[in-house]
C-alpha cells in the first residue's frame, strides 16, 4: 500500500512542477482549445502513472519525456479527428435555418408551373428568359429578337397577371402597380 501512496505522491508531484507548461505546450499544439489540451494534459499524466520506468529514466527531469508523449497524443488526437466525420453540436444545429416543409415547395413549385402555362406564349418566354434561365433585360431582347422596353412591359404584365392568379397574394399588391403605372403615365404626359 505504501506504493500507491508513493506513486500518487509522485505523479502529484509531477504535476505540480511540469503541468503548468505541458498545459502551455498542448494549448499550442490544440491552436487554443483549453479543453482539448486539458484533456491531453491528463491523459499524458495517465501514461507517466502507466509507466511507472519513466520515473527511473536517466533524465535529469521527466520534461523531455512527457512533452513527448503529449506531442504524440496530439497528434493521434488529431489524426483521429481527421478521420471521422465533424461533429456537429446542438448550437449549429440550432442555429442553421429550418428547412421548409418539401412538400409544401413542390406544391408551391406545381402552382407557379400552371401559372406561368396560363400566360399567353409572348409573356412566358420573357419570364423563361429572364427568371428561369437568368439572362438580363437585354440579353432576352436579343435572344427573342425584341426590344428591350418590350421585355421590360411584358415580364410587367405578366408578373402582375402571376399575382392575380397565384394564390397567397393579396389584391393589395395588384392596386400598387396600377397606381404606379397611373403615376407613371401622368409624369410621361
Amino acid at each position: 500500500m505504501t506504493t500507491a501512496t508513493t506513486d500518487e505522491r509522485a505523479l502529484a508531484e509531477l504535476q505540480r512542477e511540469h503541468g503548468p507548461a505541458l498545459f502551455h505546450f498542448l494549448l499550442g499544439l490544440t491552436f487554443g482549445d483549453r479543453q482539448r489540451a486539458e484533456d491531453l494534459l491528463q491523459e499524458t499524466l495517465v501514461r507517466a502513472w502507466q509507466h511507472p520506468e519513466a520515473f527511473d529514466a536517466p533524465y535529469e527531469s521527466m520534461r523531455p519525456w512527457l512533452f513527448t508523449v503529449a506531442r504524440r497524443l496530439a497528434i493521434d488526437a488529431r489524426r483521429s479527428r481527421q478521420a471521422r466525420p465533424t461533429e456537429v453540436s446542438d448550437a449549429v444545429l440550432e442555429s442553421a435555418p429550418a428547412r421548409d416543409d418539401t412538400a409544401a415547395a413542390a406544391v408551391h413549385s406545381l402552382d407557379v408551373r400552371e401559372a406561368v402555362r396560363t400566360l399567353s406564349p409572348e409573356h412566358r418566354a420573357v419570364l423563361v428568359q429572364i427568371y428561369f434561365r437568368g439572362l438580363s433585360v437585354g440579353e432576352t431582347a436579343q435572344v427573342l429578337g425584341i426590344p428591350p422596353g418590350t421585355v421590360k412591359s411584358r415580364s410587367y404584365y405578366a408578373l402582375r397577371l402571376l399575382s392575380r392568379t397565384l394564390p397567397g397574394y393579396s389584391s393589395r399588391s395588384s392596386t400598387s402597380t396600377s397606381a404606379s403605372r397611373d403615376t407613371a403615365s401622368t409624369t410621361s404626359t
